[in-house]
């Protein structure tokens, strides 16, 4: 397709989606995040970067079902750990201008690619590490570590352990089922806060954030 009417063609797909939503995104926002999907595309076709292959797909799989999780991001920093290509931070840092993510991810294609992205679409709040996550040893701990990578809460809390801060931090974990047996598993020294039903348009299946913090 035409890159112009491809562009086109994304700006209403997004308007339509982001209407049905009670998300506020400006007109900045809404280029960055069509930004973001074009050179996703474009990446994708010679590094492999995300299984998703069609762009308007994108839109839902990618940007949508990032975003829908700004509401309850609570404090100023956050790390998503696992980011692959840049998911979820790159779209929850262009919807919070303000808050700071660090994005870590162990492969150094998906880093170059991130740090491309923030280049061409001047992103100043992300920072991307390389590293694998029992290796990164942050001077300061987050306010929130959030991840859809793991394949269970269980292992995201035993890898991450170490980067939430001490005095309020939080794991965000992005599911599609609850995981009712997950949440069992989970270790005595943690309690679920807060679990949230996310409502992403147009996508098939169901999605939930389950807020994870330390008791006591």
């Amino acid at each position: 397709m035409n890159p112009n009417l491809l562009n086109q063609a994304l700006r209403e797909k997004l308007d339509s989606l982001l209407s049905q939503t009670d998300l506020k995104v400006s007109e900045l926002q809404r280029d960055q995040l069509i930004g973001y999907v074009q050179m996703l595309d474009k990446w994708n076709k010679a590094y492999n970067l995300t299984s998703v292959r069609n762009p308007m797909d994108m839109l839902v799989k990618h940007i949508m079902d990032s975003i829908v999780v700004s509401p309850y991001l609570s404090g100023e920093r956050f790390i998503d750990v696992g980011t692959g290509p840049g998911l979820p931070g790159i779209p929850l840092a262009i919807m919070n201008p303000d808050y700071q993510f660090t994005l870590l991810d162990s492969l150094g294609k998906r880093i170059r690619f991130i740090k491309q992205v923030l280049h061409e679409l001047s992103i100043h709040n992300v920072e991307p590490v390389q590293s694998r996550v029992e290796e990164f040893q942050p001077e300061v701990g987050f306010d929130g570590v959030i991840s859809r990578a793991f394949a269970s809460m269980m292992d995201m809390v035993e890898w991450c352990h170490h980067l939430p801060k001490a005095d309020g931090g939080v794991f965000l974990a992005l599911k599609g089922q609850l995981p009712e047996d997950e949440i069992a598993q989970l270790p005595e020294s943690l309690m679920v806060s807060q679990v949230h039903v996310l409502q992403v348009p147009e996508l098939e299946g169901d999605r939930h954030l389950i807020i994870l913090e330390k008791k006591g």
